[in-house]
């Protein structure tokens, strides 16, 4: 059956008659979203979307129409986002996370504003907005005008702690995504902010909630397997170690094929990473390289000038978690949205 737009959906401000007269509308905004949008309302029950490349090479994956839908009503369920929801969309409709923003509007019925992706979205919006989406640089360089849009889902990249302490006193509810291109965007939900504060201390709550049905388990690695059958015709195993915590819950541990083999101890690169980024505030990841003793060393790589770090600060930060050598590189190799390649990256060392 052929999408249609939804009779309370506008775009920019404007309502449409037709699907014609939406894409005619779209060429002022860019060829993204008039290619998405053509796509969208073709006799074919599929799009062809782009994977990041942030775990591999980005390759071209069909996604069936009706998942999509069901992806945007399980999102509109969980956020309670009905017709007539403001939303703005200033990631890329290149891939599935700015495509989705679009899904979900003509499907639920929202007010939905395209911007110009930009690393500051919100510097020049007036506007209040319901909800939003962005990637963890974007939520940095807008702190100051975040209070303009009431639920935001952050995903692209993990959020430091550091920004995740800036925005506790922020009234927008801001939410960490777990989810791949697979699976449509997010199957999962983390909230970060506007906790309960307990004995004057804010509580960070560490575990993603799963969307309406989404079955979840782990394999013999540990890694998460995901059963979402309104979003996915296969069962989904991911490289993802984590924790369940119950039937809709799980910490998330790191990449399997990030672990590193040091001495016997089995380090995850991202929460130490967590813990590094209380005192490092440029880009930076650790990763493991070759050693005759331990197999596996830990060195830590900051993009940027060189500098020292002090570990001393850092209470709950392991000997084993503490990087042997640290490397300072100009510049990150990264993907179209931004995500650092870090095997790639590596290889700008002299000692590779």
């Amino acid at each position: 059956m052929k999408n249609q737009i939804h009779k309370k959906f506008k775009l920019n401000g404007k309502s449409f008659l037709s699907e014609d007269e939406l894409i005619d509308f779209s060429k002022t905004i860019s060829n993204s979203v008039v290619t998405f949008l053509t796509d969208w309302f073709n006799e074919n029950d599929f799009v062809i979307v782009q994977t990041s490349g942030s775990t591999g090479k980005p390759k071209p994956i069909a996604l069936k129409k009706e998942f999509m839908k069901n992806s945007a009503l399980a999102t509109g369920a969980f956020f309670n986002l009905k017709e007539n929801t403001t939303a703005l969309l200033c990631l890329s409709t290149d891939y599935i996370a700015g495509k989705m923003m679009l899904v979900r509007a003509l499907t639920l019925g929202w007010q939905l504003d395209i911007i110009t992706t930009e690393a500051s979205p919100l510097k020049e919006i007036n506007k209040q907005y319901d909800f939003s989406a962005m990637v963890p640089l974007q939520l940095r360089n807008s702190l100051n005008e975040l209070h303009r849009v009431n639920k935001l889902i952050v995903g692209g990249g993990v959020v430091s702690n550091d920004l995740i302490d800036a925005i506790q006193t922020i009234s927008t509810k801001v939410f960490a995504t777990y989810g791949m291109t697979e699976t449509i965007t997010h199957i999962a939900i983390k909230k970060l902010n506007n906790f309960t504060s307990l004995k004057g201390e804010t509580k960070k709550q560490s575990f993603y909630e799963t969307l309406p049905n989404v079955k979840i388990d782990v394999d013999a690695r540990s890694c998460l397997i995901i059963e979402a059958q309104k979003v996915s015709s296969e069962i989904i195993s991911t490289n993802d170690v984590v924790k369940i915590i119950s039937e809709t819950e799980f910490e998330w541990l790191g990449r399997y094929d990030n672990v590193i083999n040091s001495g016997g101890i089995k380090l995850h690169p991202e929460k130490i990473e967590e813990k590094l980024s209380e005192i490092i505030t440029n880009r930076f990841f650790v990763i493991g390289m070759p050693d005759a003793i331990l197999g596996e060393k830990l060195i830590l790589i900051i993009e940027g000038t060189k500098g020292t770090i002090d570990y001393s600060l850092l209470r709950n930060l392991t000997k084993y978690e503490t990087p042997k050598k640290i490397y300072f590189l100009d510049k990150f190799i990264e993907t179209a949205t931004k995500k650092i390649q870090r095997k790639k990256t590596l290889k700008l060392l002299s000692i590779f």
